[in-house]
This record gives C-alpha cells, sequence and structure tokens, in this order.
C-alpha cells in the first residue's frame, strides 16, 4: 500500500521541534534596542529613554537610566511551587 505523506525521520522531528521551540521563545523575547542581542535571564535591561538596552550597551552610552529591571525565565510566575501543609 503506498504512503500518502513522505517518511518523517527521527531526526526531521527533533529538528522540527527544536526549530519551532526556538521560534516561539524568540517571538516574545526582548531585544536590545542598541545591539539587538536577546539578554540572558539573570541580566539587568535599563531603560534609557524610550530605548531599553543591555547592561553591555548601557556601559557604552554612559548615561543614567531611568529604570532597570532584571530578565526572568520564561516560567517565572507560572510554576507550580509547593506550599508547606496547614498543622
Amino acid at each position: 500500500m503506498a504512503r500518502l505523506f513522505p517518511a518523517l525521520t527521527e531526526a526531521d522531528l527533533e529538528r522540527r521541534l527544536l526549530r519551532k521551540g526556538v521560534d516561539a521563545r524568540a517571538g516574545g523575547a526582548d531585544q536590545c534596542s542598541d545591539c539587538g542581542r536577546t539578554p540572558l535571564i539573570g541580566e539587568h535591561v535599563h531603560r534609557v529613554g524610550e530605548a531599553e538596552v543591555c547592561e553591555l550597551c548601557r556601559a557604552r552610552r554612559g548615561v543614567t537610566p531611568a529604570a532597570s529591571r532584571l530578565v526572568h525565565h520564561v516560567e517565572h510566575g507560572v510554576s507550580v511551587r509547593m506550599l508547606p501543609r496547614a498543622a
């Protein structure tokens, strides 16, 4: 019996799933306004005027940022946490 769909190897499936995950993560990721780099988890992002810049570019600009925030993991705030049982 002829196959209707071309065979999908395990390597092809892994590659497609990896690409899908990378694309989904990159879609909502912050980027530095100056260099376009995606800040790492745990790195600070600084607001300078209307732009958000990474720590490397903030040092190059030589200005004091109006605000700073920490880059969290994508699951920050949505993970399940165990709470101690009430006695």
